[in-house]
């Protein structure tokens, strides 16, 4: 074939280094975006921390919001005293009225341990050997967010030293000695290891030796609720069976989610919901924020030189342009999805999660003329406060299931059903997933009956057979 030269005219999106730093603003947390923040000022001599606007916007919202609480402390003082905020969850939070708001985020900004760190700082004060330290380290940082440990001894080694990896033995061994830091348990590969870790640290009896039996053999049977099988099998008592469960009952099949938990306690909310004079209107949350400005004294006197001097602040001052540009930009996005939220979503703030609307990030998209990977980045790791809680952006998408009468109703409302259907349920005959489904197409919702097997199952609401062994 005979090389030759083509002209071709096309468009091509360029990822130019201020869309990529638009970008990465754009998927940062609030937090993360302060230590950014923090970075830049220290490195770029052309920015400055903007405190005294920072200060003006910070009491200009405060009094927003004390405005806010106080009409919505006009308009219904009688169920005031009832509304308790320090319970509200994303679950749980069902204030009297949606527009009461505390506007408190007092707590929000508190240290949360970390259980990477927790675990570190006992490392520390253990005294290990230089080795058995570095082993112990790469398995704690390959922890997941309950706590268990996937990867496999060969590989651990190799983060250890690639060249030289450690004897898969030793690194068993440290294995096992984090185990039995706190929280007890962690490091296990697998639910039966994690729970008999956590027996052994019990003295020995024979209530703990039969504990342990059931653990690692009869999990199953234990998960049925079957003791008198698992009392069969064993060769003992019921009321044996009985004392080793409520033993087993007391372990934490998940030690490390209580250091991963999120909630409203330890969320920065990037946005809030307020309802004033009858409307949802939204507020960007700036005062978590600290704001940024150009340093005017270095950009004057950078405009007193020639063009071919001060070429390295020349670059910096660029850089700060882009910056202050990048986090403009995030701030009208984030406003911009946060008002679409709002907007679609007004039954849930006004009544709650079985008002939830069926919602895509395809619309939302459509909606403010953006692309929808774009929205995706926006949804991520940013938190809406609403008078019913602090909630991911995410948990405001979900997708549709049919009604009666043609109309959608949300994976999330039909949930939020099956979960009050459960708890209004007779204990002595609970609801099968058969009747879960007929009792939501009286209420107009056509829910297969292995729908909502697969809803029940992502409420983490036992069987109705579980149940009934429960009661």
């Amino acid at each position: 074939m005979k090389p030759a030269l083509q002209l071709r005219v096309g468009q091509q999106l360029s990822l130019t280094p201020q869309l990529k730093q638009a970008i990465r603003l754009l998927a940062m947390s609030t937090l993360e975006l302060q230590t950014e923040l923090t970075l830049a000022v220290s490195t770029n001599p052309m920015l400055e921390w903007d405190e005294g606007e920072a200060a003006a916007e910070g009491e200009s919202s405060q009094a927003e919001e004390a405005a806010v609480r106080e009409e919505a402390a006009a308009e219904d003082a009688a169920d005031a005293t009832e509304l308790d905020l320090d319970r509200a969850t994303p679950e749980s939070a069902m204030p009297a009225r949606p527009d009461d708001d505390d506007g408190s985020d007092e707590v929000q900004t508190a240290e949360v341990p970390d259980l990477t760190a927790h675990l570190l700082w006992q490392l520390r004060l253990s005294r290990l050997p230089d080795l058995d330290l570095a082993i112990a380290i790469a398995i704690v940082e390959s922890l997941d967010e309950d706590g268990y440990l996937h990867e496999d001894d060969t590989s651990l080694a190799r983060m250890v030293d690639a060249e030289h990896p450690p004897a898969e033995d030793l690194v068993a061994a440290v294995r096992h000695f984090v185990q039995r830091l706190d929280p007890v348990g962690v490091a296990s590969r697998d639910l039966i290891d994690c729970l008999k870790v956590q027996l052994l640290q019990y003295e020995r009896s024979a209530g703990r030796d039969l504990a342990v039996a059931i653990v690692e053999t009869h999990l199953a049977l234990l998960a049925r609720h079957d003791r008198v099988r698992m009392a069969r099998e064993l060769g003992v008592t019921e009321a044996a069976v009985d004392e080793a469960v409520a033993l087993i009952r007391t372990l934490d099949p998940r030690p490390g989610a209580r250091f991963a938990r999120i909630d409203e306690d330890v969320v920065v909310p990037d946005a809030h919901a307020v309802k004033r004079q009858g409307r949802w209107e939204v507020v960007l949350n700036d005062a978590q924020v600290p704001r940024v400005r150009l340093n005017e004294h270095y950009a004057r006197l950078l405009r007193s030189l020639g063009r071919e001097e001060g070429g390295p602040l020349r670059a910096q001052l660029q850089e700060a342009r882009w910056l202050l540009k990048s986090l403009e930009q995030r701030d009208q996005t984030v406003l911009k999805v946060a008002r679409v939220i709002v907007e679609r979503q007004q039954d849930f703030l006004e009544r709650g999660p079985e008002a939830m609307r069926p919602l895509v990030m395809r619309e939302v998209a459509e909606e403010i003329g953006m692309h929808e990977s774009t929205v995706s980045r926006v949804t991520t790791r940013k938190y809406l406060r609403t008078p019913r809680g602090t909630f991911e952006f995410k948990y405001f998408f979900s997708s549709h299931v049919a009604t009666r009468d043609g109309g959608e109703a949300s994976s999330t409302a039909i949930q939020a059903m099956i979960r009050k259907l459960v708890e209004a349920e007779d204990s002595a005959r609970p609801l099968s997933d058969s009747a879960l489904s007929a009792a939501l197409k009286r209420q107009g919702i056509l829910v297969a009956r292995r729908t909502v097997a697969k809803y029940r199952e992502a409420l983490r609401i036992p069987s109705s057979t579980e149940r009934m062994r429960q009661s």
